[in-house]
């Protein structure tokens, strides 16, 4: 795997923050989204989408990025995620984001198809995360800090494997969910978590 560097930023003047989010797919748990703006364009090696990294890469990096970035992290709930749908609530994740951070961007990269409303000039970046560092850092953020949640969750349910799956539907969640039910964290606008509802 080739690692990411600025070459991406470089086309960009000023002070970039790259936008992006985890846990639009699952079926538990809040989605979170994090915004990165590097202090200094300075080699990093190890940085590259979340998803092609491994959980102890991404927990290095983790470490790596607090120390080198200006970190803000945007959550929203299940409740919601079911009251403005899941698009909805990303949105409303990267605008909290983007207020976390104590420096603010001339323009923010947000990883994907879909601008969130912010305060500054964006770009859209389809597969930003395997493209540009500052929206892979922000991807690695987003999906340590959910990951690291869920878990914690997993101590209060522990019938549904969240620690493992992060609230995705496994076997070992919908083994849960059949045995246990839906708890607080699941969302309930979800068609399989509505459909247990209804039957019930």
């Amino acid at each position: 795997m080739k690692f990411l560097d600025f070459k991406h930023e470089s086309h960009y003047e000023g002070v970039i923050a790259g936008i992006d989010e985890a846990g639009r797919g699952p079926w538990a748990g809040p989605v979170v989204a994090a915004a990165v703006i590097f202090r200094e364009r300075k080699p990093l090696m190890g940085i590259h989408d979340s998803k092609q990294l491994k959980k102890p890469q991404r927990e290095a990096m983790f470490e790596v990025i607090m120390q080198e970035a200006v970190v803000g992290v945007g959550i929203c709930s299940p409740e919601e995620i079911d009251e403005h749908n899941i698009l909805g609530a990303t949105k409303r994740a990267m605008l909290k984001a983007y207020e976390g951070l104590s420096l603010k961007p001339d323009i923010a990269l947000v990883d994907g198809n879909q601008l969130p409303k912010l305060p500054c000039k964006m770009q859209a970046v389809v597969g930003g995360d395997g493209l540009c560092i500052s929206i892979a850092a922000a991807s690695i953020v987003a999906k340590v800090t959910r990951d690291r949640m869920m878990a914690e969750i997993a101590k209060e349910f522990p019938h549904y494997g969240w620690e493992h799956n992060a609230g995705y539907g496994t076997a070992k969640h919908q083994e849960g969910l059949a045995q246990f039910g839906v708890t607080p964290y699941h969302r309930r606008s979800f068609a399989p978590i509505r459909k247990l509802l209804e039957a019930s």
